[in-house]
């Protein structure tokens, strides 16, 4: 509730927009949650008047560089593995570790009838773009959807592979490959081009986990309250996530 959010935040010192003592975080964020993220840090910074930083990328890409050193306050991994070998690592606290979103994969094309089903991964095209699986979970998730399906041979050689899932929407989104996997998260605001948002039985669960890596940033442990509770989540549905247990 926005009441009981607002009593967190008072307690931490954050219920003052503009407040002298105001600091700012810098979250390592999984790329499919790019616009998620982006609405929950205006509504946050609406309520408390802080700014939240964001660096957007691969879970693991953005994993090895907390592993190396980088200055994240906290990470919103598109895995819940990341996370939790970041605790067991020592680098994040283990009492903020929880599962902020249940993603979705999505086949998709910028054509009105390229995309019915399944069945489209066995039409006439050229390239089907598919994040890295080795860093993407939306990737990964990819992989498995289509060895599911026993395609793995047909789509072999014409799979183009985006560093991240975000450019591998940009492959789609130009023309550069007829279709590709996507987080529905990613376009589920646009009402052109076609999609069949993958039966979730065809992968593994794509739990989305947060933690907090640095321990003495009261405003990055602030925001993950923030996302926890009825306005952040209400957020994050509206972009096509779920949440554990539903």
């Amino acid at each position: 509730m926005r009441i009981a959010s607002s009593i967190v935040l008072a307690a931490l010192g954050l219920g003052f927009a503009g407040a002298a003592s105001a600091q700012d975080a810098q979250i390592a964020v999984a790329a499919n949650f790019t616009a998620a993220a982006e609405e929950l840090a205006a509504a946050f910074g609406a309520e408390t008047g802080h700014e939240i930083g964001f660096s957007f990328g691969a879970t693991g890409q953005l994993y090895a560089q907390i592993t190396q050193g980088a200055p994240f306050d906290a990470l919103l991994a598109a895995d819940d593995e990341r996370p939790a070998m970041l605790v067991e690592e020592g680098l994040a606290e283990g009492d903020t570790l929880f599962t902020y979103a249940i993603g979705q994969l999505a086949l998709f094309s910028i054509e009105p009838d390229r995309v019915t089903g399944p069945e489209s991964l066995e039409g006439d095209f050229t390239q089907l773009a598919i994040a890295e699986p080795a860093a993407a979970p939306y990737g990964a998730a990819a992989v498995e959807t289509i060895v599911a399906l026993g395609l793995t041979e047909a789509v072999a050689d014409r799979l183009v592979t985006g560093q991240n899932i975000s450019q591998t929407y940009q492959f789609i989104d130009t023309g550069n490959a007829e279709l590709g996997f996507v987080a529905l998260s990613q376009i589920i605001e646009r009402e052109d081009g076609s999609r069949w948002i993958v039966d979730a039985d065809l992968y593994t669960p794509i739990a989305q986990d947060a933690v907090l890596v640095n321990a003495d940033n009261d405003v990055a442990r602030a925001f993950l309250e923030f996302m926890q509770g009825e306005d952040g989540r209400a957020i994050i549905a509206t972009y096509g996530y779920g949440f554990a247990g539903e």
